[in-house]
């Protein structure tokens, strides 16, 4: 069996659980005869070429353990997109450190990274095992049912929602709208887990805008003119990456990332949610607000779902014994059983299937309008969201 020692890395935005990941992967390392050191990359990739390597087999084991309730990436990351001068360097730096296991928790990109990490190594005679853990609040991730981190920031927009349409409702006098904007740039899951608060027609959300249907301005403003007349108030949920037909992004956004990928919300200046709410307003002159979370729903451990917790540490234990046993290649999955009651079980999804591809809701997650979810979507979401807290509201009998 292959010898040598195991490193890991975090890439892209976090999670509320990918350091459960991180958890599962460390603690499955230190049983594993075949791994004699567990280093940990600062940084990604990005801090790896640059020689940024800690020794997590000299952290208290109480702190590892607490990995699994804590946010964010515990080893830092970035969003480093591999060129192909960087191999030499990369490979320089696993045989300096010894690493012959090679482990990112990620999305797409970092996916790629690995695939191409360990088929340039295999060119150059380089034996290394690499193995993905999956991770991304948008859920657009191939070859897995859903993705580690996604239940819990769904529960932070579907919980967000509710309370701020609870608010919204009762200041209708005040503000006639409410516009609440999730990250996810082209695909529509986040905003689609905003329709698990809704237990009344009343209720917020009213209407859902996703990236996977193109968005129409006369269109919409009648939708939200129609609420406003029915209810006296209306409420918004759009995805970030919500686009016109021809492409441009009601964001208004033109500024890109490292992987050529459009930069919402902060870093473009304006958001969708910003532009809708000026779009109501300069219709029918109404007051409203717009809300935009940002890289909250990221991290919010005090929203973090349970069963999310134990399959991101799940995943993670499963790449070290993939890994262990020689398996390279592959990114550890998610299957769904059943949902009533709800069974998972792991399996794997080759990396040069997931590299690089997204997921986008399917047609039937997304009703004839366009602008909301469906029986099915709702019923595929609900045992990663979990039970909302269930409010109560006055009869209203006249006095």
């Amino acid at each position: 069996m292959l010898q040598g020692n195991a490193i890991i890395g975090q890439s892209g935005g976090p999670t509320g659980v990918i350091n459960a990941s991180l958890c599962g992967i460390i603690q499955a390392c230190q049983g594993q005869k075949v791994i004699r050191r567990t280093l940990g990359m600062r940084f990604g990739i990005e801090g790896f070429m640059q020689g940024d390597v800690i020794d997590l087999g000299r952290e208290k084991p109480e702190t590892i353990e607490a990995l699994r309730t804590t946010p964010s990436s515990a080893l830092g990351s970035c969003r480093h997109k591999i060129k192909d001068a960087d191999f030499p360097r990369i490979l320089e730096m696993l045989k300096k450190f010894d690493v012959r296991y090679y482990f990112l928790i990620g999305g797409n990109d970092t996916m790629d990274t690995i695939h191409r990490v360990e088929a340039y190594c295999r060119t150059q005679g380089y034996e290394l095992i690499g193995v993905g853990v999956p991770k991304t609040v948008d859920n657009d991730l191939c070859g897995t049912d859903h993705t580690p981190g996604f239940g819990s920031a769904g529960r932070y927009v579907a919980m967000s929602v509710k309370q701020a349409g609870m608010l919204a409702r009762d200041m209708k006098r005040v503000d006639q709208y409410v516009i609440f904007q999730t990250v996810g740039r082209s695909a529509g899951w986040l905003p689609a887990a905003a329709a698990l608060a809704k237990t009344a027609e009343d209720d917020a959300p009213h209407i859902i805008l996703l990236p996977e249907r193109p968005f129409d301005r006369e269109r919409f403003l009648a939708d939200v003119k129609r609420c406003h007349d029915r209810y006296g108030w209306c409420s918004v949920v759009c995805g970030e990456g919500v686009t016109y037909a021809d492409g441009t992004p009601v964001s208004a956004s033109s500024v890109t990332d490292k992987f050529s990928n459009v930069e919402f919300g902060a870093m473009g200046g304006t958001s969708a949610a910003m532009m809708l709410h000026q779009m109501i307003k300069t219709a029918y002159g109404w007051r409203g607000e717009f809300q935009v979370c940002e890289s909250l729903q990221m991290c919010a451990a005090d929203r973090v779902h349970p069963g999310d917790i134990e399959e991101a540490y799940a995943c993670g234990r499963r790449a070290v014994e993939l890994a262990a046993n020689g398996v390279s290649g592959v990114m550890v999955s998610i299957v769904r059983e059943s949902n009533d009651p709800y069974r998972w079980s792991l399996g794997t999804a080759p990396l040069a299937d997931v590299a690089l591809g997204a997921k986008p809701m399917p047609d039937a997650y997304i009703n004839g309008e366009g602008n909301f979810v469906t029986a099915a979507c709702l019923e595929y979401l609900r045992p990663l969201v979990g039970p909302l807290p269930e409010y109560v509201r006055l009869s209203g009998t006249p006095a």
